[in-house]
């Protein structure tokens, strides 16, 4: 008799607990992701490493370079990036522009931006020397290639990952860099540049003549450019085979399109001057997102149907072939099903 207690009583509990979470999933559609410790999608693409701040230094106006010291850090290659956790739980992107030999630290380097979204000025205010910090990385999509010449364009802090490139360069080989800044005193590393070859670079304090200097470039010349978006904007009218590193997302913006949310059943409206996370988050709003340019991953979701606009520096072919980053990247066309 005690047993057969048991059993019914076992028996009610789960009947209960299965009504409960079908009110809960109906309420909910994406229930349980928000409350994994790991998102479903936009995992991280590295594992998290923990590192202490061993210094601090203004090596421009506005620029603050930080060492981060670990034990036995992954290594990286010119051109390589860290994904920064902030205290605040904001991650960002920054360059690597220290020693690829140097196994024991990275060194990056931010600019102020006043009216930004808070990261950089979080890094200048908060971030202090004998801070523990969380990175992600390296990671390098925008690599030194072997080339027959090399012709780079750096505007502002955009020289961080141009430096360690110009170091690596083999012995002999024909380079030529233009450097350009509000002014001198705001030109990260500028004397660093100038010692590696004092000939071969250009530093105007200005608007550049991008003309001049990329006329005539050989077609086995490796050309790169890094800096703000109107900087590489013009660089890649002129010379369209440019490889370029972005921390900011391409131009947003576009013409309005439903997305229908297949798993939820609901069907929304993305303005022409907003995104498809946005309008998601109106609906959803445990929906998982980080960094909101394209970078880190994390809102990551699978698309059913529709043709994407793929604006992210994240995903690969193989990945974009079913999948999109809805922070940044938009339909191309008038309709997109996503499965949340």
């Amino acid at each position: 008799m005690p047993k057969l207690r048991t059993v019914a009583v076992v028996a009610g509990t789960a009947l209960l607990v299965r009504r409960a979470m079908r009110r809960r999933i109906r309420t909910s559609p994406l229930w349980p992701m928000p409350a994994l410790e790991e998102p479903i999608s936009g995992r991280p693409r590295s594992r998290a490493l923990r590192v202490l701040v061993a210094a601090r230094e203004e090596v421009a106006e506005g620029v603050v370079q930080l060492r981060l010291e670990g034990h036995d850090l992954p290594g990286w290659e010119p051109g390589a990036h860290l994904d920064l956790v902030l205290p605040s739980g904001l991650v960002r992107q920054y360059s690597l522009c220290g020693d690829p030999e140097d196994d024991s630290s990275y060194t990056v380097a931010t600019r102020l931006v006043p009216d930004g979204r808070g990261g950089s000025r979080e890094v200048h205010e908060q971030i202090r020397v004998g801070m523990e910090l969380e990175v992600r990385g390296p990671r390098n999509r925008f690599p030194l290639v072997e080339a027959e010449s090399y012709v780079f364009v750096a505007g502002g802090i955009g020289i961080t990952p141009v430096l360690p490139m110009l170091r690596a360069l083999p012995d002999g080989v024909e380079w030529r860099l233009l450097y350009c800044g509000r002014d001198r005193a705001s030109m990260p590393f500028l004397e660093d540049v100038e010692k590696l070859g004092r000939d071969r670079v250009t530093v105007v304090e200005g608007p550049a003549d991008l003309d001049g200097f990329l006329a005539d470039v050989p077609g086995g010349t490796a050309v790169y450019c890094c800096g703000p978006e109107g900087l590489m904007a013009a660089v890649e009218e002129r010379i369209p085979r440019v490889r370029m590193e972005r921390f900011a997302p391409r131009a947003a913006g576009g013409e309005s399109f439903e997305v229908e949310l297949r798993r939820s059943g609901r069907t929304l409206t993305v303005p022409a001057d907003s995104t498809v996370l946005a309008a998601v988050r109106a609906e959803l709003p445990d929906t998982l997102y980080s960094c909101e340019q394209g970078f880190c991953g994390t809102c990551q979701q699978r698309v059913l149907a529709g043709e994407v606009d793929h604006r992210d520096e994240l995903l690969t072919d193989a990945e974009r072939a079913d999948s999109m980053l809805i922070c940044v990247s938009r339909a191309r066309g008038d309709r997109l099903v996503l499965d949340m």
